[in-house]
């Protein structure tokens, strides 16, 4: 676990505060100034559907999942604009990474931040019903705007799921790293150490990787239990492929 001095946290700037121009407000929320912490990585990117699945994983079978994954990748935003879907996504770095940021985008449910904490970020967000195909309203998706880690396990699976570890500074790595020493490849759901025809490459000897991805890669290859499955741990290569971009 990090030190407090290290502690980190993921924000995303979701499709909804992207649309309405927000970014520029939400950056100087959680500026320096206001939070001493500081930017250890951020990216743009566009939302697969296995990124979206696995970083709201906790919610799958519930009725508002569906919709759910439409909202993070985009699409209930951007129906015709593909090239508009995406999100922005930041580690941010320094004690209490985690409270002060969720301090500052207030109370999941927008209008209970309205209510409660009407300075924050998610104030000016708002909800949306949720309609089955019949039109009955079957809950409620929250456009509030950005997502912050809830605790700092959160944190750590969360960072570790859109970010690999060259994606931040190494001065700035949270969690342990371990040099990789052979081949992984990925296609259809499988994982593999040896090339096969259109698959990609996760990982090479010589590069950098979680410690806890490579230990779990080794256990899912042996089809044993793991810490996270194995999109977990491929998600975050696949950011940007374009094979994953629909």
């Amino acid at each position: 676990m990090a030190s407090k001095e290290s502690d980190q946290t993921l924000v995303l700037i979701k499709p909804d505060a992207l649309k309405v121009s927000l970014t520029g407000y939400i950056l100087s929320q959680f500026s320096e100034f206001h939070t001493g912490l500081r930017f250890a990585a951020a990216k743009i990117v566009q939302v697969s559907k296995m990124l979206a699945e696995e970083h709201y994983a906790e919610h799958k079978g519930k009725p508002f999942y569906p919709p759910l994954i439409k909202y993070i990748r985009g699409q209930l935003h951007y129906p015709t604009e593909a090239q508009k879907r995406r999100v922005i996504a930041i580690v941010y770095s320094g004690p209490d990474a985690v409270k002060k940021v969720r301090e500052i985008a207030g109370p999941t449910n927008p209008h209970v931040a309205r209510e409660k904490a009407p300075g924050t970020i998610r104030a000016l967000g708002t909800v949306v019903p949720v309609k089955d195909d019949a039109g009955n309203v079957v809950g409620e998706r929250m456009d509030n705007l950005v997502h912050a880690s809830a605790s700092d396990a959160e944190a750590e699976r969360e960072i570790k799921l859109w970010f690999k570890p060259n994606d931040i500074m190494p001065y700035m790595h949270a969690y342990a790293t371990e040099t990789c020493d052979e081949h992984y490849y990925f296609k259809d759901g499988k994982l593999f150490t040896t090339h096969a025809p259109d698959s990609t490459c996760l990982l090479a000897p010589g590069h950098t990787a979680w410690k806890s991805d490579l230990e779990a890669l080794r256990l899912l290859l042996q089809g044993r239990p793991a810490s996270c499955s194995t999109d977990a741990v491929v998600a975050k290569y696949l950011i940007n492929e374009k094979r994953e971009a629909v």
